[in-house]
C-alpha cells in the first residue's frame, strides 16, 4: 500500500489524485490537503464567476473525491498545522499542487499606493475567497486601469463593466456584487506593452465584450496592423484580431468604455496618498521583436489599478524554491526524495485547467518508479492522530457538500449565489 499526500485541492491536485487512482487502484490511499474548508482552488476562486461552464469541470472531480481511496482533508494549513517534514515521515509521497496564488509584483514606483491591487486579490475578492473578503477596492473614485494582455485582464475589465442584471446565473460573491452596483467607472483602460498581434487574449473572451449591455470595447484603428499581416497568425489569434478590428468600427453608443491601449508600458503610479493616475510610456516593437520605449509619455486617470501581469507560487518552509521562476525548484516534477510538484507549482503559471491532467498522471508514474509498494508508513492514520493531538478539526468532502448546499440555499431566485466570505461562516454550517 502506498500512502500519498497531495497539498492543494485545485485542478492539479485532483488530476494527480485521479492519476494515482488509475496507476495504483486500491493499492494506494490519497489524502488531498487544503487550508480552506472548501475544495477546487482555482475553479472556485480564480475562474470568472460568469463563466459557469468552465467551473462545471469541478463535477468531474467529485467522482475522484467520493471514492474509497481518496479523501479531502480541508481546514489544514501545511506549514503551521503540519510541516512538510512531518508529512514525509507519514506518507510515501507528498505532491505539492498549491498552484500560483500570489501576484507577481508590478515593480513600478507607486505600486504600493491604496487603490493598486493585484489580480489574484481582486479576482479572489469578487469570487468570495476568504483571504480577500475585506479588500474594499475603490470603485467610485475616478476611472480604472487594468494592466495586462491576457484573459485575466479581460475578466477584470468585463466584471467592472457589467450591469447588475448581467450577473444573473453567476456565482459572484454577494459582497462584491453590492460594491460593483455602486461603481461610477466610466472608462476602464486595458494596458498592453505590445501590440494587438502579441496579445494572449482568446477569441471567446474577447467576443464577450461585444455583448455587454452598457459597455463598449474601444480600439484605436491606428494601433491595428495591416489586415494582410493577419494571415501569418495562428487561427486563434487571427480570430482575436478580428474582434479587435470589429471593435475599432463600433459606434460609440454606450456610457462605459473599455479602452484597449496598446504599445503602453506603465512607468509609475502617482497620487496624493492614493492612486490617482498612471504615467505611461509609449512603446514600439523593434526589428528583433523587443519592446522599446519611444520616449513619449502620457497620463491616464485611475483611482483603481489592477495588475494582471502574472502569478507566483508562495514558498513553503523546507522546500527548495526557484526565486527567478516563482515556483518550487524541481526536475520534471521531482523536488527531493518522496517530494514532488505538479501544475503551476511545478512549471509556473502557464497552461489551462486541462493542462494539469497529463501533469498529474505523469507524477503518478514517477511515484510508481520511485517509491516501493510497502514502506510501512501509515499515511492518514498517523496524520489524523497528529492533528487530533493539536486540536485541529478536519473538514471532509461530505462536509464541503453541506457548505455548498447552504450557499445554494441562501441564494435568491435569479440572483448570484451568495458564497460564504469567511472560513468561520463556512465552518458554522457544520456545527
Amino acid at each position: 500500500m502506498r500512502h500519498i499526500a497531495i497539498i492543494g485541492s485545485g485542478p492539479a491536485g485532483y488530476y494527480s489524485a485521479e492519476g494515482c487512482q488509475k496507476t495504483f487502484g486500491d493499492a494506494a490511499r490519497v489524502d488531498i490537503i487544503d487550508r480552506l474548508p472548501v475544495p477546487y482552488g482555482l475553479i472556485r476562486s480564480g475562474v470568472a464567476p460568469d463563466h459557469q461552464s468552465i467551473k462545471g469541470v469541478a463535477r468531474r472531480y467529485e467522482t475522484v473525491a467520493l471514492s474509497d481511496t481518496v479523501r479531502f482533508v480541508g481546514n489544514v494549513t501545511v506549514g503551521s498545522d503540519v510541516s512538510i517534514g512531518e508529512l514525509l515521515d507519514r506518507y510515501d509521497a507528498v505532491i505539492l499542487a498549491t498552484g500560483a496564488p500570489a501576484d507577481k509584483p508590478l515593480g513600478v514606483p507607486g505600486d504600493g499606493l491604496p487603490g493598486v491591487i493585484g489580480s489574484a486579490a481582486f479576482v479572489g475578492w469578487y469570487n468570495g475567497h476568504p483571504d480577500f473578503a475585506d479588500l474594499d477596492p475603490p470603485l467610485t473614485r475616478g476611472d480604472a486601469v487594468v494592466i495586462g494582455a491576457g484573459n485575466v485582464a479581460l475578466d477584470v475589465a468585463r466584471i467592472l463593466a457589467k450591469a447588475e442584471d448581467e450577473f444573473a446565473g453567476s456565482d459572484i460573491a454577494a459582497h462584491a456584487l453590492g460594491r460593483l452596483r455602486e461603481t461610477e467607472l466610466a472608462t476602464i483602460t486595458v494596458l498592453s506593452r505590445r501590440g494587438p498581434q502579441q496579445i494572449a487574449m482568446t477569441p471567446k473572451e474577447l467576443g464577450e465584450l461585444a455583448h455587454l449591455s452598457r459597455a463598449l470595447p474601444v480600439v484605436d484603428p491606428s494601433d491595428l496592423p495591416s489586415p494582410e499581416s493577419d494571415a501569418a497568425l495562428d487561427p486563434g489569434l487571427r480570430k482575436s484580431i478580428a474582434h479587435l478590428r470589429a471593435f475599432a468600427e463600433r459606434k460609440d453608443d454606450k456610457p462605459v468604455h473599455i479602452v484597449f491601449d496598446f504599445f503602453a508600458r506603465p512607468l509609475r503610479i502617482e497620487g496624493t496618498g492614493v492612486a490617482e493616475r498612471v504615467i505611461i510610456a509609449r512603446t514600439m516593437i523593434d526589428d528583433l521583436g523587443n519592446v522599446r520605449d519611444t520616449g513619449d509619455t502620457y497620463a491616464v486617470p485611475a483611482g483603481l489599478v489592477v495588475s494582471c501581469i502574472g502569478y507566483r507560487t508562495p514558498p513553503i518552509a523546507g522546500v527548495p524554491y526557484d526565486e527567478k521562476l516563482g515556483r518550487f525548484a524541481n526536475v520534471e516534477g521531482r523536488i527531493a526524495p518522496g517530494l514532488y510538484a505538479v501544475g503551476w507549482a511545478r512549471r509556473g503559471p502557464t497552461g489551462t485547467i486541462g493542462t494539469n491532467r497529463p501533469d498529474g498522471f505523469a507524477i503518478a508514474e514517477l511515484i510508481a518508479a520511485d517509491i516501493p509498494a510497502d514502506s510501512g508508513k501509515r499515511g492518514r492514520i498517523d496524520l489524523d492522530e497528529l492533528l487530533a493531538q493539536r486540536g485541529i478539526e478536519i473538514v471532509t468532502f461530505r462536509d464541503w457538500q453541506k457548505i455548498e448546499a447552504a450557499e445554494v440555499a441562501r441564494a435568491r431566485q435569479g440572483a448570484p449565489r451568495e458564497k460564504f466570505a469567511t472560513i468561520d461562516e463556512m465552518l458554522a454550517v457544520l456545527l
